[in-house]
């Protein structure tokens, strides 16, 4: 229940139960429970005449549910690299970093051919690092890439050249007729990471 809410947002108990194969009220009563033990939370949303619906999200405590992978002592090790050797020390880690993702996943790509292809593949490659990721398509033809969860978040808020880099990653491996733009972002509030992905005009 908890990974429905993570993966696809705020809901109604009725959406919830829905996803889990399960009646509305069977699903109110469990996110009751994690009400109770402060995971999940509850807001109203008028939609209209009649009574406002109840939409249940992760809180905090919730959020947490889903852990930065050694996040802690990650972001130390990053704060010694830079305040003992310095910024361009930092910047050249997160560089050796990129190199090497971007080599596993382009190799990892080798056998795609159209820019759908490449996405659904990185997004399958994300997932595999923790970022929970999916590939959609838009009405207008482009894909979203979407990642709800940042296994690297921690160390990205304490740097954000690890966001730049993956943005560069993504560029990169999808090819020079592919644009890249971000549209939601985790450390700047969003509830995911979204990129839009189009063929470059």
């Amino acid at each position: 229940m908890l990974l429905s809410l993570k993966m696809h947002g705020a809901q109604t108990s009725a959406q919830v139960g829905g996803k889990l194969g399960i009646t509305g009220e069977a699903a109110r009563q469990q996110l009751v429970r994690l009400s109770e033990d402060g995971l999940v939370g509850e807001e109203k949303r008028s939609a209209g005449r009649g009574r406002p619906s109840v939409y249940w999200h992760l809180t905090e405590k919730g959020q947490a549910r889903f852990p930065d992978t050694h996040a802690a002592l990650t972001v130390d090790i990053l704060k010694s690299v830079r305040d003992l050797l310095g910024p361009e020390a930092l910047d050249r880690v997160i560089g050796a970093r990129e190199s090497a993702t971007q080599a596993l996943y382009q190799a990892a790509m080798s056998d795609c051919t159209s820019l759908k292809d490449r996405v659904e593949k990185l997004a399958q490659l994300r997932s595999e690092d923790g970022y929970m990721a999916s590939a959609e398509e838009a009405d207008d033809g482009s894909v979203f890439l979407i990642e709800n969860h940042c296994p690297i978040c921690a160390a990205a808020s304490l740097c954000q050249g690890f966001c730049r880099a993956e943005k560069a990653v993504f560029e990169n491996v999808l090819g020079p007729g592919a644009r890249v733009e971000r549209e939601e972002h985790i450390i700047a509030g969003g509830r995911r990471c979204t990129y839009r992905i189009s063929e470059a005009g």
